[in-house]
């Protein structure tokens, strides 16, 4: 990493944005309008030897994400890997660029199209009314855990993964995201939480891809094995790094925007509103993915040098993209913190830009409007029943509590 020093361009040295603790709560919002009000990017100091820049405003994480060329994502995404190159790098998709990203993604991409999604509705419906039945019983209901579970359900049954796993899969991959959340640490050593989560997945993909080789089925995982890249089949590691990341990214992306709809638009009438014009279903899903935001930040090396608004960014600096600030830019979202039931457009970056565009993004949209379809034509008065508790991680914004109370609708569908 290039030298920067502090002053160059404008530093942030009064918050923290590496540390967990500051996405736990509201904070983060006036952090990043701070950020995109201020003129130029921001440099934040890690240590002595590691920074980033920050980019907030809509158009500059736009391109930041978008352009490749400028910046890559083969060093890393994330900022636990800041200064220390991805050992995944050009092995798993969301660490690859094209063009060998786009010919090894092909084939999962076309699994995961829009088309192939919906003829899993009926079966993603089964799961969704499985996850909401215990909301009937009128007691205290936590929300969130069930969301949690949502994304499991489906990708585990779109990759075929024994249902007896799933919970313990969960798990995992939270604690891959939220490893200084005490409630997904390791007992025995929470400072190598990351590291045996990542030695348990991995170890636990191992095993199934042996033993799916010999039983190929039209599942995810069998589409992973047999894809042809680069004249080959791919290797193990390239199945089981790709494995790990489907996984991650369904149980980033799905679970957070209804939490975040128990969590901070109840009693706002935004519910109400949409359980009335079922109509505005479409719609209502992309502003809850703009405003829920389930990814806070995504990391890029700059290839060269470049300028970012008005700031000259060295080769090989690390650039910080933060998804969350981008979607609550004034200059894309007219009055950008209302949730707006019919916003259109709405071009927001919650599952990225460009050619790392999420590729379960179909499944997320689905998922979600599948899940509101069936919560809101079936429950009514909803109603908060603690308070809802937030996953300390700067990557995953979420919640891991959000405890409700609900009534079965007198007339259901109405």
């Amino acid at each position: 990493m290039s030298s920067c020093p502090v002053h160059r361009a404008g530093s942030d040295d009064l918050v923290d944005l590496v540390g967990p603790t500051l996405y736990a709560g509201d904070d983060t919002y006036a952090v990043w309008q701070r950020m995109r009000d201020h003129d130029g990017l921001l440099w934040h100091q890690v240590d002595e030897r590691r920074g980033f820049w920050s980019v907030a405003r809509f158009a500059d994480v736009d391109l930041v994400l978008s352009d490749y060329s400028l910046f890559t994502s083969e060093r890393g995404t994330l900022l636990n890997l800041l200064g220390t190159d991805d050992p995944a790098g050009g092995t798993q998709l969301a660490v690859t660029d094209p063009p060998r990203h786009t010919e090894m993604q092909g084939r999962l991409k076309k699994a995961l199209a829009v088309k192939a999604v919906e003829r899993q509705r009926d079966m993603i419906r089964g799961k969704v009314l499985g996850l909401l039945e215990p909301l009937a019983d009128g007691g205290v209901f936590d929300f969130a855990q069930a969301m949690l579970m949502l994304p499991i359900a489906v990708i585990g049954t779109m990759m075929d993964l024994p249902k007896d796993d799933w919970e313990w899969l969960t798990r995992m991959n939270i604690a891959c995201v939220a490893y200084d959340d005490p409630d997904f640490q390791d007992p025995a050593d929470p400072s190598m939480t990351l590291t045996l989560a990542h030695q348990e997945l991995l170890g636990y993909f191992q095993d199934l891809v042996r033993h799916r080789r010999d039983h190929l089925g039209d599942d995810l995982v069998s589409v992973l094995i047999s894809t042809p890249f680069e004249g080959r089949t791919m290797s193990l590691g390239e199945i089981l790094s790709n494995c790990y990341s489907v996984l991650l990214g369904a149980l980033v992306t799905t679970p957070h925007s209804p939490n975040y709809m128990m969590a901070q638009q109840i009693g706002t009438g935004v519910i109400e509103e949409w359980a009335a014009h079922p109509e505005v279903g479409p719609t209502a899903v992309e502003e809850a993915l703009r405003l829920a935001s389930p990814v806070h930040h995504f990391l890029r090396y700059a290839t060269k040098d470049v300028e970012v608004a008005g700031t000259k960014i060295a080769a090989g600096d690390p650039v910080v993209a933060w998804l969350g600030a981008a979607n609550r830019d004034e200059r894309e979202f007219p009055d950008a913190s209302k949730f707006d039931l019919r916003r259109k457009p709405n071009r927001h970056l919650a599952f990225g830009a460009g050619p790392h565009y999420c590729i379960g993004h179909s499944v997320a949209r689905v998922t979600l409007r599948v899940l509101f379809e069936e919560l809101f034509q079936r429950y009514e008065n909803f109603s908060p029943a603690g308070t809802p508790e937030r996953l300390i991680s700067n990557f995953a914004c979420g919640y891991k509590r959000v405890p409700i109370t609900a009534s079965v609708r007198t007339r259901p569908g109405a």
